[in-house]
């Protein structure tokens, strides 16, 4: 059974940076691309960033120079780390397997960013 737990989300003021983390569980994590998701209240879920097993990653425009994402196979970890946060980055942020059908979602978790 696929479980993904994501932390790191919390209330951070524009301009400041947040690591967000993700643990994997249930498949084999290290032959998996990875993604991020955000949905902010009202919004669709939009893409934000995916890693090959082999670490080659692809970013959504709107974040791309600001976000990194990175994923530890030894851990079944992701993390996306963000900087120069802006406003229109709060939302709940995803992890998931873009590949699998359908597609599993964990709890998310919250980003807030002030202005």
């Amino acid at each position: 059974q696929v479980q993904l737990v994501e932390s790191g989300g919390g209330l951070v003021q524009a301009g400041g940076s947040l690591r967000l983390a993700c643990a994997a569980s249930g498949f084999i994590f290290s032959i998996n691309v990875m993604a991020w998701y955000r949905q902010a209240p009202g919004k669709q879920r939009e893409f934000v960033a995916d890693i090959t097993g082999r670490g080659k990653t692809n970013y959504a425009d709107s974040v791309k120079g600001r976000f990194t994402m990175s994923r530890d196979n030894a851990k079944n970890m992701v993390y996306l780390q963000m900087t120069s946060l802006k406003p229109d980055d709060t939302a709940v942020y995803y992890c998931s397997l873009p590949n699998m059908r359908p597609p599993p979602w964990g709890q998310g978790t919250q980003v807030t960013v002030s202005s």
